[in-house]
C-alpha cells in the first residue's frame, strides 16, 4: 500500500455524477486546529455518489423554497430596525456572491446592509474595479478592514511554508470579520452567502441555517495557530507584539451569545446556483467578469479580485489532486451548466496549469525564493497522488483516466 499524507484514502475514487474526488477534504478547519491535514474527506454513497452532488438533488426535488423564504422574511423582520441604523452585516468582498447576498438584501427584502470587507492580499485591477462597482453601482455602504500588512505577510509566508495553505490567515480574518463588526455597530444577524457545506463540507452542515460558532470564535487566544505557529510562539520571535493580533483574535462565545450575533447562510433561504448570482450582480452592481479565464480553470468570474487566490488552489491540485478546474466543473455539472464528459475534458484541459501570471508577485509577497517555493510544494506532494516520470511530476489516476477505465 502507497504512504498517503494528511489522512486522505490510499485509493483514488472519483464521483460517478460530477468530477470530484475522494481526496476532497470535508472538514472546514477550525480556530483550534490550524493544520494541514484533511482528517475526514467527502462522503460517497454505496453507487459512488458523492454527497455534494446527492445534497443538490435535495436542493431541487426536497426542499420547499416557498417555506424557506417565508422564514427569511421572519428572521429579516425580527431584526429590522427603523431607526436607520444597520440591521445586518454582509461580508465579502463584491464579488459575484457577496453582490448578489447585499443587493438583493437591500433591494428586495427591505433591510439595511453594512458591507463589511476583509482586505484581499493584493487586489487584482479587475478586483479593485468590481469593489468599487459594489458600492457605487449597488448603492451599498463598506468597511473595508486591512489588517497589518507586515504580520500578514509573515503569517501567510508561514502558512505557505509550514501548511502549504497561503490563504489560510485570510480565511481566518474572512470568518471573524462579520461577527466581529456585527458586535461593533450593535448589529445581531450577519449574513454570509452560501454554505461551502454544499461543496462536499459536513453535509450535514446544510440542514441548518446558521453557521457553527467554532468557525468563528474561541476563546484561548495564546493557544490559537496561524500559519502552523501558536500565537504565543510568534509573540516569543520578537517581531510582533499580542495587541498586533487583534484582528485575528475570534470573539469569544459568550461575548458572542452577550451581543446576541446570529450568523446565518443567506442560502440556506433562498435557492443557490452561483452562475445565476453571477448574472444578477452583472446587472445589479456592475459586476464585470475578468477579460480572460483565470489560470488553473476555465472560469472568468469566479473568486478573482485576489492575486494570492489562484495559489490557494494550486496548493490545493498539490496535496489533493484537485485543483481549480475540478471545483469549478464539479459546481457547475451538479447546477446542470455542463455535463460530466464536458467537465472532465475542462479537468483535463486547465487543472494542472501553473499560475504564471502573478508568480512573482506571490513570491515578493511572501518573501521566498523561487527555488523555496518548489521545494516547499513537492515537500507536500503525497506519494499516492505523485511520482517523478523523466524530471516531471506525474498526477496518478486523474479524472480523464478514471473516464477512460469506465
Amino acid at each position: 500500500m502507497e504512504l498517503t499524507a494528511y489522512g486522505l484514502p490510499s485509493k483514488v475514487i472519483f464521483c460517478r455524477s460530477c468530477v470530484i474526488s475522494n481526496q476532497r477534504p470535508s472538514s472546514t478547519i477550525e480556530f483550534r486546529q490550524r493544520i494541514a491535514e484533511a482528517k475526514k474527506t467527502i462522503d460517497f454513497d454505496s453507487e459512488g455518489v458523492c454527497s455534494a452532488c446527492r445534497f443538490n438533488e435535495t436542493k431541487n426535488l426536497d426542499i420547499n423554497w416557498e417555506q424557506r423564504e417565508s422564514n427569511l422574511l421572519a428572521l429579516l423582520e425580527k431584526h429590522r430596525k427603523s431607526d436607520g441604523n444597520y440591521d445586518v452585516i454582509v461580508p465579502g468582498s463584491g464579488g459575484k456572491d457577496s453582490a448578489f447576498t447585499s443587493h438583493i438584501l437591500k433591494y428586495k427584502y427591505g433591510m439595511n446592509p453594512l458591507t463589511v470587507t476583509w482586505a484581499p492580499h493584493k487586489y487584482t485591477e479587475i478586483g479593485w474595479k468590481n469593489f468599487e462597482n459594489w458600492i457605487h453601482v449597488g448603492g451599498l455602504d463598506n468597511v473595508l478592514f486591512t489588517p497589518n500588512g507586515r504580520l500578514h505577510r509573515y503569517l501567510t509566508q508561514q502558512a505557505f511554508l509550514n501548511l502549504l495553505h497561503p490563504f489560510q490567515p485570510f480565511i481566518i480574518g474572512q470568518r471573524i470579520i462579520g461577527p466581529a463588526m456585527a458586535a461593533k455597530f450593535g448589529v445581531n444577524l450577519v449574513m454570509y452567502g452560501e454554505n461551502q457545506a454544499e461543496y462536499g463540507n459536513n453535509i450535514e452542515e446544510n440542514r441548518s441555517p446558521v453557521m457553527d460558532k467554532k468557525f468563528f470564535s474561541g476563546d484561548n487566544v495564546e493557544s490559537l495557530l496561524i500559519g502552523g505557529k501558536s500565537v504565543e510562539t510568534i509573540i516569543k520571535e520578537g517581531s510582533f507584539n499580542l495587541s498586533d493580533f487583534a484582528p485575528y483574535i475570534p470573539p469569544s462565545e459568550a461575548f458572542l451569545k452577550n451581543k446576541s450575533v446570529e450568523v446565518h447562510y443567506l442560502g440556506y433561504y433562498l435557492k443557490w446556483d452561483p452562475q445565476e448570482c453571477y448574472y444578477y450582480a452583472v446587472e445589479h452592481t456592475g459586476f464585470q467578469s475578468n477579460s480572460e479565464r483565470t489560470e488553473g480553470t476555465y472560469s472568468k468570474y469566479s473568486s478573482i479580485d485576489d492575486q494570492i487566490d489562484m495559489f490557494h488552489y494550486y496548493t490545493t491540485l498539490v496535496k489533493f489532486g484537485i485543483g481549480r478546474a475540478t471545483y469549478d466543473a464539479a459546481q457547475e455539472i451538479r447546477n446542470g451548466k455542463i455535463t460530466r464528459d464536458e467537465g472532465i475534458n475542462l479537468v483535463k484541459k486547465y487543472d494542472l496549469e501553473f499560475p504564471k501570471k502573478y508568480f512573482q508577485e506571490f513570491l515578493d509577497y511572501i518573501d521566498i525564493s523561487e527555488d523555496l517555493f518548489h521545494e516547499t510544494i513537492d515537500k507536500f506532494r503525497s506519494p499516492h497522488l505523485w511520482s517523478k516520470d523523466s524530471g516531471e511530476w506525474q498526477l496518478h489516476n486523474p479524472v480523464w483516466q478514471d473516464r477512460e477505465e469506465d
